[in-house]
């Protein structure tokens, strides 16, 4: 499967929400995925590398928003 033909669903992820691309070549979809969140304006945008459900892949997802202490 070609890199460039992955499709990622940052307008559809919110805030603490994110999203697992199985692939083997691990660095090249985390770099695409990442430039992707850019250029759709999620600045929060992190990517880990691991195994989910026996598939090799990268997990996408947004940084849950800070909680704010009671007053």
């Amino acid at each position: 499967m070609k890199v460039s033909l992955i499709q990622f669903p940052w307008t559809k992820v919110e805030k603490g929400q994110g999203f697992f691309v199985p692939c083997l070549d691990t660095e090249a979809v985390r770099e695409l995925g990442l430039k992707k969140a850019t250029l759709s304006r999620v600045l929060d945008a992190r990517a880990k590398t691991g195994i989910y459900n026996g598939f090799t892949g990268v997990l996408f997802y947004r940084t849950p928003p800070a909680r704010q202490s009671p007053p």
